[in-house]
């Protein structure tokens, strides 16, 4: 089994980060700064052709596959954009997931192009306030009325929705206290936004300013049952879909980002000079440098086990939750490590590694804990109770 990259994955590697290299440390420095979202970028990635990379060919896409769009999203993160590049393509590159799935030829026809050409922008409108990560238990109510559906609920962390103009969308279309059982009543919506009937409110946060994060309130939105993703009841499944490439391409960004960082510190570290001699000449530095590269690249081969089976059609699950989790902690440790090589210039924002500190936390937290990914593979992989 080898998991070097091949010759035509080392090529769209090469591709972006040559991309990459037109959007400069100050060009993420000021969007971190500002607050604003990365549109040049968007729009280079779009033009590109790259957020199609794993959308089938005859709706413009490059039909390639989760390894080749971890691939990218992993050089995209390693060029220095870290989660603020990452994320505000990321939705784009696997969210759609569940139509390519669960959507009817019309749909499919509607919905991936524009999404692919980068005239759309989407947003994943899934979690909620009191229900986290027990999706089960959200309270987003969608009203069948005729032809569409009426929409009442709140949802929250939900990524570039002050930008997007279209939300994949989770609701319940039957209560919980009537459901056969506790997955069925999901109804997955793939929609316009209607900023009428949403209030969208961002939520100020430690890093990766550039991609907002919001509560969004929604109140009397109408969705049409064209926009209805599979059939009703069964949204649970069909969002089922995109979880798994979410977490293999997050598991790419955190190795990328602790790659960046671990760069930045070597290159530090060979040219600081402190008592006559560079700091890197010193164990207390190189070890624990030596290990983040270790505990990167382990993770990496995790990450790239999980896309080999996805786009294989085999059972993926603990592969994939076992390298957001290695990935997330060793991409955390890299970039820690990294701002403490660089001393007290590591906390100055001109060095960037203290961004890459605040944004890889993301990988950590999101879309699953850590303790929660721990749980999964307790109990569907070691076979232990349920603890929660």
């Amino acid at each position: 089994m080898d998991f070097s990259l091949s010759a035509e994955q080392e090529e769209i590697r090469a591709h972006i980060l040559a991309l990459c290299a037109r959007f400069d440390d100050a060009y993420w420095l000021e969007h971190d700064r500002e607050g604003t979202f990365p549109h040049e970028f968007h729009a280079a990635i779009a033009q590109g052709k790259w957020l199609g990379i794993a959308m089938p060919e005859e709706f413009g896409g490059a039909g390639l596959g989760i390894t080749e769009a971890a691939i990218m999203m992993q050089a995209v993160a390693e060029s220095g954009a870290a989660m603020s590049g990452a994320s505000a393509i990321h939705m784009n590159i696997f969210g759609l997931n569940p139509v390519v799935v669960f959507g009817n030829e019309a749909q499919k026809r509607r919905m991936l192009p524009p999404l692919i050409a980068g005239s759309d922008k989407a947003c994943f409108a899934v979690t909620e306030p009191d229900a986290g990560l027990n999706t089960t238990e959200i309270k987003t109510q969608a009203r069948k009325c005729g032809d569409q559906y009426i929409v009442i609920g709140t949802k929250i962390w939900i990524s570039t929705a002050q930008v997007a103009n279209k939300m994949l969308l989770l609701a319940r279309t039957t209560p919980l206290g009537e459901a056969r059982r506790r997955t069925q009543g999901l109804t997955l919506f793939y929609t316009d936004i209607d900023r009428a009937r949403m209030e969208i409110r961002e939520i100020p946060k430690m890093g990766r300013s550039a991609v907002d994060s919001n509560t969004v309130f929604i109140d009397g939105l109408c969705v049409p049952e064209s926009d209805r993703i599979g059939a009703e009841g069964e949204g649970f499944r069909a969002i089922l879909h995109g979880m798994n490439p979410e977490r293999i391409l997050i598991a790419a960004e955190a190795v990328g980002i602790g790659r960046a960082a671990l760069h930045r510190a070597a290159r530090y570290a060979r040219e600081r000079v402190v008592f006559g001699r560079p700091i890197g000449q010193n164990q207390a530095i190189q070890h624990p440098l030596a290990q983040r590269f270790v505990e990167l690249e382990a993770a990496n081969l995790m990450m790239l086990k999980a896309a080999s089976l996805y786009d294989q059609n085999r059972a993926c699950g603990a592969e994939a939750n076992a390298a957001k989790y290695l990935a997330g902690e060793a991409g955390f440790k890299a970039c820690e490590t990294a701002l403490m090589t660089h001393g007290g210039m590591g906390y100055a924002k001109e060095y960037h590694v203290e961004r890459y500190l605040r944004e890889v936390l993301i990988a950590r937290i999101a879309p699953v804990s850590p303790q929660m990914t721990l749980n999964f593979i307790a109990e569907r992989v070691l076979g232990l109770p349920k603890s929660y």
